[in-house]
């Protein structure tokens, strides 16, 4: 569901609808979760998963975390993406010893703050090439929103340190990419491979000083374009790269879909298998964020982008010319029936769905 839908709009929000984990249990699969869920959570077990390792809300240390393992709570020793790999390897032992169908959430908190790389990865990358990009530290933004118009020119300091983050960042992935290729080792060696559905993909890009910028959650380019890559080759034979536009509205249905399972009226998203069997598929995306996070709520087409901004100025870019979002043609008099369109879209696209006969009374936590 869109965020507009089911009101998981800030940290503290609670998920009042059932997911897609809750049909898949009731439906006999074995279930579990590893790593992180929701920011409001307090990392306590849930009842729709089987297997459950996490921690407190949205933040966890790298080394030594506190952990909730099925419902215990406990120091575990060593480095956290090594553990949720160990805990991910003994999850498919028990599925295979349950002879069930599965479904993992595997939720690495890698790259997330506070950034800590694994000590035999200090060393590494020393010589990684400084990300400069033309809308590096831009030096014009008087065609921005005020709420961004008013960002200071990056000074030295400023760059050196985000170019240390971004090191930081690409080192905590390192023992990821150790760790997948484990798991998939494992995959592979239960024979179960090419008959598991393997879905990639991170919750958000991050401006490294694009725009002056160092957050995420606003709509261009570099917040919301994320790795999004699927493995099934009884779907997929041959892997290619697809351009169309997918979001994680898809994972849901496409699950469902392969599952056998009815789709759920709440869904927003399409099911990914429309996209091999010559079926219509979107041509716009609604993008959307909420005070705290810019307020802001887009259309993306597949060439360009329309925002608007709570009480700020609007903008237009035209991607196959201005890839990097560098002059908002909002005002530009070619652009406007275009623009007219994708307005229309999006005030219809951002409007409510009466879901609430679906709501839940969320979990109480201690």
């Amino acid at each position: 569901m869109f965020a507009h839908n089911h009101g998981v709009q800030t940290n503290e929000n609670k998920l009042r609808f059932p997911t897609i984990i809750n049909d898949l249990h009731d439906s006999g699969y074995y279930t579990g979760l590893i790593g992180k869920y929701l920011n409001s959570w307090k990392g306590e077990k849930r009842p729709e998963f089987d297997f459950w390792v996490s921690f407190f809300r949205g933040d966890s240390k790298y080394y030594d975390p506190e952990l909730n393992v099925n419902g215990v709570w406990s120091t575990q020793p060593g480095y956290i993406t090594y553990i949720f790999r160990d805990y991910m390897l003994k999850f498919l032992d028990n599925a295979s010893i349950s002879r069930k169908p599965f479904l993992m959430v595997l939720a690495f908190n890698a790259p997330h703050t506070p950034t800590t790389p694994a000590v035999e990865d200090e060393g590494l990358l020393k010589d990684l090439h400084l990300y400069r990009p033309l809308n590096f530290n831009e030096q014009d933004l008087s065609d921005k929103p005020v709420s961004i118009t008013g960002k200071p020119v990056l000074i030295q300091e400023e760059i050196d340190k985000l170019d240390k983050d971004r090191r930081d960042q690409i080192l905590t992935l390192l023992p990821v990419d150790r760790s997948i290729g484990t798991i998939m080792q494992k995959l592979k060696d239960m024979g179960q491979l090419d008959n598991t559905l393997i879905i990639f993909l991170s919750d958000n890009g991050k401006h490294w000083g694009e725009h002056r910028m160092e957050t995420k959650s606003t709509a261009y380019e570099e917040s919301v374009r994320v790795p999004f890559a699927m493995r099934y080759p009884p779907l997929v034979p041959t892997p290619y790269v697809e351009n169309r536009l997918v979001a994680n509205i898809d994972i849901a249905p496409t699950v469902y879909t392969l599952a056998g399972l009815p789709i759920p009226e709440t869904v927003d998203g399409l099911s990914l298998t429309k996209l091999f069997d010559s079926s219509s598929w979107r041509d716009t995306l609604l993008l959307e964020a909420w005070p705290g996070r810019g307020d802001w709520s887009a259309i993306r087409a597949e060439d360009c982008i329309y925002i608007e901004t709570i009480n700020d100025k609007s903008e237009f870019y035209d991607l196959k010319t201005d890839p990097f979002e560098m002059t908002n043609m909002v005002d530009s008099p070619e652009y406007q029936q275009k623009i007219t369109e994708l307005k229309t879209i999006l005030e219809k696209a951002r409007q409510p769905r009466d879901v609430s006969k679906f709501e839940i009374t969320p979990i109480p936590q201690k």
